[in-house]
């Protein structure tokens, strides 16, 4: 069953990654015609009606939650209210695979929250594949050289708030649907992102902007559901170092769409970084099979 469950979540997790590279593309490409809070605020505002319509669907509505499951729901909404500041503001000014790259470090500080408040087993064989991943992310990174700057720091800022978001998923009881959370997530976003903009000029938005909203908008909404889902599925500290996959996605869409082709450090980084994972899933297998037979 733990084998089982974390497949799916290494799955769900990979998916997850992959979604959000292709909404970070899309929005990077919208902040060169308009606004920061007015990308998010149309991008959010598309996602709730489809959420609605999951609502009505599956009969799931916000009621009969505990007072702590409602504090976690309004913690996690805070934290991907400030990610979405930090990420995007770095995001705007860095090259896409750039900024992927320093959030590569997330793995390591959710899997040293899970290990400190959730009391999650971590051995020193996972805890040693995190760190290689996370010195394949540093070559790509390459701190205090041409690539790294003040916005940099903005993306750290992120990795806290990615961490804070996934333990409180973590934290939720099974009691609260999944799309309770993506419910509560997207409304709030959409409410911060609408109160941001109070006085601010409205920029045109073209046909092209608007295909672009669209496409972010689906993204963020299968990768809000996935991550919810693959945080609430096997163990923290197996899941987590799947997220390291999105730098693949990264460099490609960098390549494809901005033109920026990856130097060889960055190569290397990344064949790193992905190894890493290959590593973390054989060995998961590895231990699985030796529990059975015992």
């Amino acid at each position: 069953m733990r084998l089982n469950s974390n497949m799916k979540g290494a799955a769900l997790m990979t998916a997850c990654v992959s979604a959000y590279v292709i909404n970070d593309a899309f929005m990077k490409l919208l902040f060169s015609e308009i606004a920061l809070f007015q990308a998010v605020f149309l991008r959010s505002i598309i996602t709730i009606p489809p959420i609605l319509i999951m609502v009505w669907i599956t009969k799931v509505a916000i009621r009969n939650l505990s007072k702590q499951d409602k504090r976690l729901i309004l913690v996690r909404v805070g934290a991907e209210i400030f990610v979405t500041i930090t990420f995007l503001t770095a995001l705007k000014h860095m090259p896409l695979a750039n900024v992927t790259a320093i959030l590569q470090a997330l793995p390591l500080a959710i899997t040293m929250a899970a290990a400190l408040f959730l009391a999650e087993p971590v051995g020193w064989r996972r805890w040693s594949a995190i760190l290689v991943g996370f010195v394949g992310v540093l070559i790509v990174v390459r701190p205090g050289l041409e690539g790294f700057n003040i916005y940099s720091l903005s993306a750290f800022m992120a990795i806290i708030f990615l961490t804070v978001r996934e333990i409180a998923t973590r934290k939720l009881t099974s009691q609260v649907p999944t799309i309770t959370v993506v419910l509560s997530t997207a409304v709030g976003s959409t409410l911060f992102a609408g109160i941001m903009m109070i006085g601010s000029e409205w920029d045109t938005v073209s046909t092209v902007s608007w295909l672009l909203i669209l496409g972010a908008a689906v993204a963020i909404l299968i990768a809000t559901l996935l991550s919810v889902m693959a945080m609430r599925i096997g163990d923290i500290g197996f899941v987590s170092p799947f997220r390291y996959t999105s730098m693949l996605g990264a460099i490609g869409l960098g390549i494809l769409m901005f033109g920026d082709w990856p130097d060889q450090p960055t190569l290397v980084g990344t064949v790193i970084i992905v190894s890493t994972g290959i590593y973390t899933f054989h060995r998961e297998q590895k231990v699985s099979r030796k529990a059975t037979t015992q």
